[in-house]
């Protein structure tokens, strides 16, 4: 027996094939390989680089909300109305997104409150096939606006978006007017909106209940825009600047109004409701 087969009896080593596969995780940003227990601990965010990573709706709401919220059921909504087909046909992609997320589409709603204050809060998960508006995220957002209507509570939504879901063409696009109409419900409710930008936010989206919030809450670097930074570059012939599209270089430029830190994000909305009127809970 060799001494390193000496050595590996002795001590308690792990054989490769009995070690997680997410143990580590690397951060995008920085490169850095992280604890994935200690990473998940600091909400997702890297504790060198600072950079925040994407995290899905049930992470999402149990960060936000007090203990005992709801998750709301969303509408069922028709499915393939245009029978699309590209290298898959849309239901066989709506089955593979399914099996690998907890919930049936892209946008979740739950009723509960934020320290104290009654809300119904929205949380667009890009783990969805990209995060992507189709007819049954329309039809979640009007539900979730229309909850908080019944309820007289403010609607906070939470955007992850890459933007309309192509597979339902023009159907997807006709979610942006109807969103636009539940806000101006909210709004002539007296009831506040408010947006919480994540990265990445996008497309039509952007264009629609996205920038209609009474307030806009940025988490930091997350990308917002409508068109990708290329295509722009490309029809306007010039370079962008530095940090283009990135939730700094908005809020600098007035079409955010704050940028705030995971960890303080809760604490942040509740202090916005309150300013904004909310209803406290029962």
């Amino acid at each position: 027996m060799s001494w390193i087969d000496r050595v590996r009896k002795a001590l308690p080593f792990q054989d490769k094939r009995d070690t997680p596969d997410n143990l580590w995780t690397k951060c995008p940003s920085c490169t850095e390989m992280l604890f994935t227990k200690e990473y998940e601990e600091n909400l997702s965010v890297c504790p060198r680089c600072e950079h925040h990573g994407r995290i899905g709706a049930d992470t999402r709401l149990g960060q936000l909300l007090d203990p005992g919220f709801k998750v709301l059921d969303n509408p069922k909504v028709k499915e393939d109305p245009l029978k699309f087909r590209d290298q898959k046909k849309y239901p066989d992609r709506l089955k593979a997104a399914r099996a690998a997320n907890p919930h049936p589409d892209a946008l979740t709603n739950a009723a509960g409150s934020i320290d104290g204050h009654k809300v119904v809060l929205g949380v667009q998960d890009f783990a969805f096939m990209g995060g992507s508006m189709g007819m049954a995220v329309g039809a979640a957002f009007v539900a979730g606006a229309e909850r908080a209507i019944k309820d007289k509570c403010a609607y906070v939504i939470c955007t992850a978006a890459g933007g309309a879901r192509m597979q339902e063409g023009i159907l997807s696009l006709m979610q942006m007017p109807k969103a636009t109409v539940a806000i101006s419900r909210l709004k002539r409710a007296g009831l506040p909106y408010v947006v919480v930008l994540t990265d990445p936010t996008t497309g039509g989206v952007t264009a629609s209940y996205a920038m209609l919030g009474d307030v806009h809450i940025a988490e930091p670097g997350c990308l917002i825009g409508f068109a990708g930074q290329r295509v722009i570059q490309d029809t306007i012939r010039e370079k962008l600047p530095e940090g283009f599209q990135r939730a700094e270089y908005l809020h600098e430029h007035g079409m955010v109004d704050m940028v705030v830190h995971r960890r303080d994000l809760k604490a942040t909305l509740a202090s916005v409701l309150d300013y904004l009127g909310a209803a406290k809970a029962a």
